[in-house]
């Protein structure tokens, strides 16, 4: 244990909280899924808090806070770890403060859930389904462990992002409750323009409690998998199919071949060798329009689950578990080499932005699209593996990119700047400085803070880093 912090003085402040000093406990509970990125596994792979703080109730953020605050110990909260960025590692060590334990549901209402910021997704969605036959709008490919509070402070989009586009897009967060980190913290409610404040700031600047968010219709899903012989003809098919609305849609998804061939090992019955994919879920009642649109573009149905025996689908993940990044966790299960990029390919040109980079990269770079609805227009962004080879050939890798007009948002960066922001939101900078005038709150991932000269250019902030 490191004696950088006075921790006694810490522990008897907070007498009655489960802490937690087992360096073998506190390793595990300092590390997210950083090791995607082996740019970022050299880097943080030493990082580690001093003591894990277990708040199970908004009055005991508050405590920690206070006493954090008082005391000047860093707090870097985390849900369930399982972000790619490095977004919950400690890395001035301090106190991570696990939320976990705040998971309950709270409200469901017609069109609504309130829910504290440790609820896991898919349980809140059981919960929705069961009381009014709705569900979340959105959630990333670790929908079966991760929470709501972290997907909102360290996720942009995912699963759902075909009909409702971004998180930080208003109307996706209803209202955000957030402790501030003072000596006596304060409790903000932030909607409408407000929650952006702290969306997609990693924590750096108030702690998320309670959530409210809207709910969409609960469809009943199929999921299919559609094959093309020809990658661009696959392209194609996926923008097109994004853009008819009158489909109710939850995924469309293009894995360009051999990717499906080598790495999704439980779907390889369903995958002929040569055959790009299109994942898709759509809803039961548009089947067979669904099937009339896939037919007009020459798509092969390889797997649709209505239509497959149950006996036959026994063992497979849910289909968004082969999309957006857990596309790559499949692949560094059979391939520990393979990394990835995040993307975006912006309308209108997408889709011949997504052949010329293909054409020049595809087989250093495999190619991998989520087609979703950016800023009201049906476009792409791409999760591409990468065959890894030195840092170098991925820094030049991301240049090729960017010179070629794709906008590359680095997930082998931690800072909010370098990956989804592009540049500092000085909204989110001036929060910072209201709502942890000290700085103790994620040290480290927000470069404009650390660093007040940092390039406040104007640009666009994408915001999507954390792509489900």
């Amino acid at each position: 244990m490191s004696d950088r912090y006075d921790l006694a003085a810490l522990k008897a402040r907070l007498d009655g909280i489960r802490l937690e000093d087992n360096p073998a406990l506190v390793r595990q509970k300092s590390r997210d899924f950083y090791w995607y990125s082996p740019v970022l596994k050299r880097q943080l792979d030493a990082t580690v808090a001093d003591i894990v703080a277990h708040a199970t109730s908004q009055d005991e953020v508050i405590r920690i806070l206070s006493a954090c605050a008082e005391l000047a110990i860093p707090v870097t909260p985390r849900g369930a770890g399982t972000g790619n960025y490095g977004q919950a590692m400690p890395l001035a060590g301090g106190v991570v403060l696990d939320l976990s334990g705040m998971n309950r549901v709270l409200d469901i209402g017609p069109g609504h859930v309130v829910a504290q910021a440790g609820a896991i997704l898919a349980e809140i969605d059981a919960a929705t389904r069961k009381a009014v036959g709705r569900e979340l709008r959105l959630h990333p490919s670790t929908y079966r462990t991760a929470s709501i509070g972290g997907f909102i402070a360290g996720g942009s989009g995912g699963v759902g992002s075909i009909m409702w586009g971004g998180l930080r897009d208003l109307g996706n967060i209803l209202g955000l409750t957030v402790v501030t980190m003072e000596a006596a913290p304060r409790v903000l409610r932030l909607t409408g323009e407000e929650v952006g404040k702290v969306a997609h700031a990693y924590g750096t600047n108030g702690i998320i409690t309670e959530v409210t968010m809207p709910l969409a219709p609960a469809y009943a899903w199929v999921e299919a998998i559609i094959g093309f012989e020809d990658f661009a003809a696959a392209c194609a098919y996926a923008n097109a199919l994004g853009e008819q609305d009158a489909l109710a849609k939850k995924l469309v998804s293009v894995v360009a071949a051999p990717v499906p061939q080598l790495y999704f090992l439980r779907h390889k019955p369903f995958l002929p060798d040569g055959k790009h994919v299109v994942l898709v879920m759509v809803d039961a009642l548009a089947i067979d329009a669904f099937a009339a649109f896939t037919a007009r573009h020459g798509g092969e149905t390889l797997f649709r689950s209505d239509l497959v025996p149950a006996a036959r689908q026994a063992g497979l993940p849910p289909l968004y578990e082969l999309a957006w990044n857990h596309t790559t966790l499949r692949a560094l299960r059979v391939d520990p080499a393979v990394t990835y990029l995040q993307t975006l390919y912006p309308f209108p040109h997408q889709l011949d932005l997504v052949a010329r980079i293909h054409a020049r990269l595809g087989a250093e770079v495999p190619a991998h699209l989520e087609f979703v609805r950016f800023d009201g227009k049906i476009t792409c962004f791409g999760l591409p593996l990468v065959h890894f080879t030195t840092e170098q050939r991925l820094e030049e890798i991301i240049a090729l990119h960017e010179e070629m007009d794709a906008v590359v948002f680095n997930p082998h960066r931690y800072t909010l700047e370098e990956g989804g922001m592009k540049q500092t939101d000085a909204v989110q900078l001036a929060f910072k400085r209201e709502a942890d005038p000290a700085g103790l709150l994620n040290p480290g991932k927000m470069i404009g803070w650390e660093n007040p000269e940092f390039d406040l250019a104007s640009g666009r902030v994408y915001l999507f880093q954390g792509l489900g």
